[in-house]
């Protein structure tokens, strides 16, 4: 079986870089990013709690950002009970270690990390907040009712931005820090050591353990090894993690002379991410149009996979514009289109809405002899295809996929399995629920940006995003009935006339289908009308003006 030829295609420009991920020439994942997009996943910041929401379960936090954050206290309980199984696991150890004299070693750790929770709990009075952690903790457990007490308005501490704002909402954070690597996941509030769960081979996962754990990893810190390290040497992963520790340290830094709100820990650009993420041994060739950007990619082997990746990345310095150079143009434009085709003659329609996106699949033109057997190949297609433009346009939240009814149970099966399979490989979590009785598949999948329809778009000032006018005659009616409430209310006067400007559409509309009732109306009131065409106007609008004044009525 030949192997998948895999690009990454990268335009870089002043405002804005973009990524393409090809197979096969086929394009599988797209991503833009402005230098205006300041708030990113990732990113973490020292916020201050502006409003506690009982209702909602949920805290407000001020990040500097345009709008305050959103912070649920689920999203506060796992750091919380991190810290207090920290504790615990210190009191343990060091009543064993009192017997042998060996008292100062606890105060100068427990001295520490109190000032951990103190950088975690922030502002405010701090001995009160440490005293309610030290009730709870006696309590043996915290729960969500606990959170307010220990977090009251006014309250800093440290937030990770886990969803950017999107629409009216603002960005989703956590207390759950994590820093990516390009090996390693650092948890700079958990002593969890664990593997990515894509590294199945029992052998493999036992060596990673063994170098993990041989790590000189500070106390009260943790480690997830990320599939990208599976196979790796001990050495990959120490440099690593002193990078990793090298970013943790400037938070800290950042956090000697704190100042809420402020960022501490500002997520890689796209080709940072890029790198870190995305370079794997399968990868076959990157191409840039950027001679900096050509740099930072080299240097950037030389320090995470080696020289051997030398020869993979190339530098684009035609006249053709990369992006068509490499047949990325053309279909990214079909990211915007609400169709899109399937190769047996069908097709799906997807409707982004502010709830959920709505997608449809259609047989269209497909037909055959057996049609379970075509309607079962036209939703296996649309399956493959929906998974694929879930990557390319970043849809995100609740799913419904309206797939064509199937009699069979198997061909349900069949359908849901497909699912699954197409959507193993997205980087963004996923979770489906299998077809209900009425055909209807419900996933979610995990939105960390706005799509890539939004970010590219904004909403029709005219039809404010829903994308319609209002018909030729519904302005034909509205016209009639303002110049019926006029001619009504100015019946008495003589010599009045009315002259009516509107959209050329509208008045091809009253010339031909309605010209009999404009004249009944002049006839019953016996005033003239006149008509006028405005291609400058929108087609919602109209005026009724004095033509000697040119006054509007």
């Amino acid at each position: 079986m030949a192997k998948d030829k895999k690009q990454i295609i990268i335009n870089c420009e002043q405002l804005e870089t973009r990524f393409a991920f090809l197979k096969n020439g086929r394009l599988e994942e797209y991503e833009i990013e402005r230098k205006t997009d300041d708030i990113l996943p990732g990113s973490i910041y020292l916020g201050k709690i502006t409003r506690l929401e009982p209702a909602l379960e949920a805290a407000f936090v001020d990040i500097g950002a345009e709008k305050n954050a959103f912070l649920h206290y689920r999203d506060m309980l796992p750091a919380t009970y991190d810290i207090v199984d920290n504790i615990k696991k210190i009191d343990a150890e060091q009543a064993a270690r009192e017997d042998a004299g060996k008292k100062g070693k606890k105060k100068k750790f427990l001295d520490g990390f109190s000032e951990k929770i103190r950088n975690f709990l922030g502002g405010g009075d701090k001995s009160r907040r440490l005293h309610d952690l030290e009730l709870a903790i006696h309590r043996g457990k915290i729960t969500v009712k606990d959170i307010p007490k220990m977090f009251p308005c006014g309250s800093e501490l440290l937030v990770q931005v886990t969803k950017g704002p999107i629409g009216t909402k603002g960005a989703r954070v956590t207390t759950n820090l994590t820093i990516p690597g390009r090996y390693l996941v650092l948890l700079p509030y958990s002593d969890h050591i664990g593997l990515s769960s894509k590294i199945d081979e029992n052998k493999e996962r036992d060596r990673l353990k063994k170098i993990l754990r041989g790590l000189d990893i500070p106390d009260g810190m943790g480690l997830i090894c990320r599939t990208v390290g599976e196979g790796r040497k001990a050495l990959f992963f120490k440099r690593d993690l002193d990078m990793l520790l090298s970013l943790w340290h400037k938070v800290e830094t950042a956090l000697e002379t704190p100042h809420a709100p402020q960022i501490v820990y500002q997520e890689p650009t796209l080709l940072e991410r890029t790198v870190r993420d995305l370079l794997t041994d399968d990868i076959d060739e990157i191409v840039i149009d950027s001679r900096e950007a050509f740099n930072y990619f080299k240097e950037a082997f030389h320090q995470f996979v080696g020289s051997d990746f030398d020869t993979k990345v190339v530098l684009h310095n035609r006249a053709e514009p990369i992006f068509k150079r490499y047949n990325v143009m053309e279909q990214a434009a079909t990211i915007f289109q609400r169709v899109v085709q399937l190769p047996s003659g069908g097709y799906i329609c997807i409707d982004e809405t502010e709830a959920l996106v709505a997608i449809d699949i259609n047989s269209g033109k497909s037909r055959a002899k057996d049609q379970n057997a075509a309607i079962l190949k036209t939703n296996l297609e649309a399956a493959e295809e929906i998974a694929r433009q879930m990557r390319l346009r970043n849809i995100g939240g609740q799913i419904v996929i309206d797939f064509i009814d199937m009699r069979s149970a198997q061909d349900r099966e069949a359908v849901n399995k497909a699912m699954r399979k197409f959507v193993s490989d997205d980087r963004a979590k996923t979770k489906i629920l299998p077809l209900s009785k009425f055909g209807l598949m419900e996933m979610t999948r995990q939105r960390e940006h706005e799509s890539i329809q939004d970010v590219v778009y904004d909403s029709c000032p005219y039809c404010h995003g829903s994308g319609r006018v209002k018909s030729a005659i519904s302005m034909s009616v509205e016209i009639q009935r303002r110049l019926k409430e006029i001619l009504k209310r100015k019946q008495r006067e003589k010599g009045l006339q009315i002259r009516v400007i509107m959209h050329p559409t509208v008045l091809a509309r009253l010339k031909n289908d309605d010209a009999e009732l404009l004249r009944e109306l002049e006839n019953e009131y016996g005033q003239a009308l006149s008509f006028r065409a405005d291609p400058t106007i929108h087609i919602e609008q109209f005026k009724l003006v004095d033509p000697q004044t040119n006054e509007e009525y």
